[in-house]
C-alpha cells in the first residue's frame, strides 16, 4: 500500500491537497457538508491506490521480433503479448517499450482492461536507417486507475536484439575466373564421374579399404592402386573489407565506408547463393566463415563493423594470408598509397585471383578543382600499381551502383592487362615521351 501511495499522480496528490484544504476550512467555518466533501476527496485517491496495487506482480509478458535481422531502411514488427495471471481484472495499462534513439521514439500503447487470465497482444513497427545491433526493451507497464489518480510502474527484464544489416543489392549472374579450388587427396578436378575406366587412382596406402582397389589400374601398373575419394571442386571466395578510417570520406549512411559495407554484404549474399564457400576478413580482427546453410554470421559482423584509426593494410594482408586456401579474393578498398598497393600485391601468390573495388573516396568530398585532379592522379596510380601486380581493378566513385559495376568483375585477365598498359601509357607525361 505504501508503494501504491508513492505512485499517486499529480492529480491524485491534488485531490489530497484539496481534501486537506477543505477539512481545514470546514473546521474553521464549522461547515459539516464541507467536511464530507473533504472526506470524499481524500477517499478517492486512497481507493485508486488500493485498486491499482492489487494487480501488481501478476502480469506476464513476451516479445517477438519479425524479423530479428532487417536491412537498413526496412521495417521490423514487434509483437508484445501481455497476460493477466491473476483472478481479478486489471485497471488501465499503459505499455511503453524502451528503444534506442536510432529506432525512433518509444511506442506507447493503452490497454483499457485485462480480465482474469486474459491475454492481449499489441504490435508496433520500428525502422532503422543506420546499421547496428539494437536492444529492444525492457517493457515498462504503467498501471493506473480509470481516473488517473494513481500510477505504478513495472518493468520486465527481458530484452530482445534487433540486428540491422547493410542494404543488400541483387547482383547479375556472371562467371568469375579463378573461383574454384580443390580439397581432399587431390586438388585436381575429380573425374570419377566419367565412368569406371576413367576413375582417378593413387597408390595403395596401409589402412585403405580394399573395396576401393581399382583392379584395372593395378593390372596395368603392377602395383596395388585404389580409387581416390571423389573431391568435386568447390567455389571459394574471400571478401576483404578495408576499415581504415583515413581511407574513407563522408559521414552517415552516404559515406564511402557505408558503400563498401553494403557492397561487401551484397557480394557475400550473391556468392553464397551461388554455392561459394565464403570468408570475411577485415583489418580490425574479423575473420569469419559463412556457416553452412546461410550467410547470416557474415551479415551480423557487417552490421556492427566500424572504422578503425589503427587500421593497416599490412595487417589486412596478413589476416587474409593466415588461412588462405586459394580461390577468389574480392577486396573493397578505400584510398591507397603506392606502398600500400605494393603490400596488397602479396595476395597474388599461388595464382590467387584478386579483384579490387577501389573506392576513390575523394569524390565523396566537394574538393576544389586542383585538389580533385591531384586526388584523381593518386587514385589512378594506386589502381595502376594493383593492376601491374595482377589484380583486377574496378574503380568506384561517388554515386556508383554496385549492380552496374559487378559485370566488370567477369572480365578476363587479358582485358585487365590491356587496361593496365593503357593506364601506364597515359601516365607518361608529354615531356617524358619526347625524351624517350
Amino acid at each position: 500500500m505504501r508503494e501504491a501511495l508513492r505512485g499517486l499522480t499529480t492529480r491524485g496528490r491534488s485531490f489530497l491537497a484539496a481534501a486537506a484544504a477543505a477539512a481545514v476550512s470546514a473546521v474553521i467555518l464549522g461547515e459539516k457538508d464541507l467536511l464530507r466533501v473533504a472526506v470524499l476527496l481524500a477517499i478517492l485517491p486512497l481507493l485508486a491506490a488500493a485498486y491499482v496495487g492489487r494487480s501488481r506482480y501478476r502480469l506476464a509478458c513476451s516479445r517477438a521480433l519479425e524479423p530479428h535481422r532487417a536491412p537498413v531502411g526496412a521495417s521490423a514488427r514487434v509483437v508484445l503479448r501481455l497476460q493477466n495471471m491473476s483472478r481479478l481484472p486489471t485497471g488501465t495499462l499503459l505499455l511503453e517499450d524502451r528503444l534506442p534513439y536510432a529506432l525512433g521514439s518509444r511506442p506507447r500503447v493503452v490497454l483499457e482492461r485485462l480480465g482474469a487470465r486474459q491475454a492481449s497482444s499489441v504490435a508496433y513497427t520500428v525502422r532503422a536507417d543506420v546499421r547496428g545491433k539494437y536492444e529492444v526493451g525492457p517493457l515498462v507497464v504503467r498501471l493506473t486507475d480509470p481516473f488517473g489518480l494513481c500510477e505504478l510502474t513495472r518493468s520486465f527484464p527481458s530484452v530482445d536484439r534487433l540486428t540491422v544489416i547493410p542494404q543488400v543489392h541483387p547482383l547479375p549472374t556472371v562467371r568469375l575466373a579463378g573461383e574454384y579450388a580443390g580439397a581432399g587427396d587431390s586438388r585436381a578436378r575429380s573425374v570419377a564421374v566419367h565412368g569406371e575406366d576413367d576413375a582417378a587412382t593413387r597408390e595403395y596406402r596401409r589402412g585403405d579399404d580394399l573395396r576401393r582397389v581399382h583392379w584395372k589400374s593395378t593390372a596395368r601398373t603392377g602395383e596395388l592402386m585404389v580409387r581416390r575419394e571423389e573431391q568435386p571442386w568447390e567455389s571459394r571466395a574471400t571478401v576483404v573489407l578495408d576499415t581504415r578510417q583515413y581511407a574513407h570520406r563522408g559521414e552517415g549512411p552516404t559515406a564511402s565506408f557505408e558503400w563498401a559495407v553494403s557492397a561487401a554484404a551484397s557480394i557475400a549474399v550473391h556468392l553464397r547463393q551461388a554455392g561459394y564457400k565464403l570468408r570475411l576478413v577485415t583489418d580490425t580482427g574479423i575473420d569469419a566463415e559463412a556457416a553452412e546453410g546461410g550467410e547470416g554470421i557474415l551479415l551480423d559482423h557487417l552490421a556492427d563493423v566500424r572504422l578503425d584509426k589503427r587500421g593497416d593494410v599490412g595487417q589486412l594482408v596478413e589476416a587474409v594470408r593466415r588461412r588462405s586456401d586459394g580461390g577468389l579474393v574480392i577486396a573493397l578498398l578505400g584510398t591507397l598509397t603506392g606502398a600500400e598497393a605494393e603490400l596488397l600485391a602479396g595476395l597474388r601468390s599461388n595464382n590467387t585471383t584478386c579483384l579490387a573495388f577501389l573506392i576513390d573516396s575523394s569524390t565523396w568530398l566537394n574538393l576544389p578543382a586542383e585538389s580533385r585532379i591531384e586526388a584523381g592522379r593518386a587514385h589512378g596510380a594506386a589502381a595502376l600499381g594493383l593492376m601491374r601486380s595482377g589484380w583486377r581493378v574496378v574503380g568506384v566513385s561517388h554515386g556508383a551502383k554496385l549492380p552496374a559495376l559487378w559485370p566488370q568483375a567477369a572480365r578476363g585477365s587479358q582485358g585487365f592487362a590491356v587496361r593496365a598498359t593503357m593506364a601506364e601509357t597515359v601516365g607518361i607525361s608529354p615531356a617524358e615521351g619526347r625524351r624517350g
